[in-house]
């Protein structure tokens, strides 16, 4: 394989014969050469070639450069010679080019410098060549692989939790259903026959990999899963997709200051990888998507958590509850609004709240002796609100079975999860961090169809 050009370009040792290829981002032309812009999406820089007026008018290389135009892909050869320009360390003086793939100028839509990050979404197919989602990409893999990196380097088993489930996770009941069932035929009978269907009951696409990761908890201790899930709930927000990933270990032996702990570190992880590994396209972002986003993620890297219990949380609020859209009271759901003032206006950096209210959280959180609350816990940072939530697990199969029956969950569908309970049971904790709001807040962007190469979301499955 030829070297990229992330390669060539971090290599400037490396002088001598070459070849690129990528696509073509500039061409224009002087009264004594002809400058092409190539980018292979390696990295963010793009590398000069430089044509002669003798090389660009040879018989091989004149409709060749006709046909350059933005967007086409090309294989240049040349010379990697010491640039004496400034931005870049090398060039290519250029000595052939071939077109592989044209890009007419009347009919490709990336023709301009800049387009918006709407126009964008709706050519979603394309938008991976820009300078933007191309910085993203990278970063998107980068985190991925960080992910794996910190679990891994702490014993953590990586488990593959299934996609098609009978159960919900959360209890909210919004979830694809999965059925082989011909749906004209259930419309007019007026009731599915779900013996008669692939798994026999009613399936659906999971909302999160939690409960089954549990199992493997209770056999290998440290476990970890990270995979899509999927929520029907028809909200066309800027920070919610149907299909999104999910990161989600769990710790056996475990209470909620061993999560906590776990917790801070992994996001500490991730910005200091992020930081050290993705510094050019960082730099992009805070130039021209957020700035001020590097030194927010710097404070983060090095920074202490602070921590507070929500009802002390909530005290803040209500000092300052004429300043939301949100009023703020013991009981409710804290906004995005109430994260943010937390974080940037009561202790200034990032903060674990913790002790929520449990009515507000899910059924298999443990609860607490005064009755009325959970060993829950969200890490919240600054500019962002929350971006990790956990909790201690209700390892007592007691108490498990008794919110149930508060909640009407059905304790035969989850019969297997508290057998986890019944035979050796162990207290546990576990948290959940969303990939892409994640990314959301490494890369700046403010929209999280923006930050995964295929959203999907209400009425939009396009490919």
């Amino acid at each position: 394989m030829t070297p990229t050009i992330h390669e060539l370009l971090s290599n400037d040792k490396a002088l001598g014969p070459v070849t690129v290829k990528g696509w073509i981002r500039t061409r224009r032309e002087t009264k004594t050469a002809v400058f092409i812009e190539l980018n292979d999406g390696s990295c963010l820089a793009n590398i000069q070639c430089v044509f002669s007026l003798e090389s660009a008018a040879s018989d091989t290389n004149k409709p060749e450069i006709a046909r350059a135009t933005t967007g086409a892909s090309a294989v240049i050869e040349g010379m990697l010679v010491a640039s004496p320009g400034q931005g870049q360390k090398v060039e290519v003086q250029a000595s052939a080019i071939r077109i592989l793939g044209e890009a007419p100028v009347e009919s490709y839509p990336l023709q301009k410098k800049a387009h918006s990050l709407e126009f964008l979404r709706e050519i979603a197919h394309l938008r991976a060549r820009t300078n933007t989602f191309g910085a993203v990409a990278r970063v998107r893999n980068r985190m991925a692989f960080a992910v794996h990196e910190f679990f891994q380097s702490q014993g953590f088993y990586y488990v593959h939790t299934p996609i098609i489930t009978a159960s919900d996770a959360e209890g909210a009941g919004a979830m694809f259903q999965v059925t082989t069932l011909d749906l004209d035929r259930v419309a007019s009978s007026g009731k599915p026959d779900y013996e008669k269907d692939f798994f026999g009951k009613p399936a659906f696409l999971t909302v999160s990999g939690q409960l089954n990761v549990e199992t493997y908890c209770q056999a290998l201790s440290r476990v970890y899963t990270f995979g899509p899930t999927f929520r029907a709930e028809n909200s066309n927000t800027t920070r919610h997709l149907s299909e999104f990933w999910m990161i989600e270990p769990e710790i056996a032996f475990a209470e909620l200051s061993d999560d906590i702990e776990l917790a801070k570190n992994f996001i500490r992880h991730l910005v200091t990888t992020a930081l050290k590994d993705c510094a050019d396209d960082l730099a992009f972002f805070d130039a021209r998507i957020q700035p001020g986003l590097i030194a927010g993620l710097e404070k983060v890297s090095k920074g202490e958590f602070s921590q507070m219990t929500y009802t002390d949380a909530v005290k803040e609020l209500e000092k300052s509850k004429d300043s939301f859209e949100f009023t703020p009271f013991w009981g409710c759901d804290l906004q995005s609004e109430h994260e943010k003032f937390l974080t940037e206006k009561v202790v200034g950096g990032p903060v674990v709240v913790t002790n929520y209210p449990k009515e507000i959280k899910a059924f298999y959180m443990k609860q607490n002796d005064d009755g009325k609350t959970v060993a829950a816990m969200d890490v919240l940072v600054p500019r962002f609100g929350e971006i990790i939530g956990g909790s201690e697990r209700e390892w007592r199969l007691d108490l498990l079975e008794k919110r149930m029956d508060e909640l009407g969950l059905k304790k035969e569908t989850y019969s297997w999860y508290l057998d986890l309970r019944r035979y050796g049971t162990t207290p546990h904790a576990g948290f959940g961090l969303g990939f892409e709001r994640l990314l959301l807040y490494v890369t700046g962007m403010t929209n999280i169809r923006d930050v995964i190469p295929f959203p999907r979301a209400p009425k939009l499955a396009d490919f």
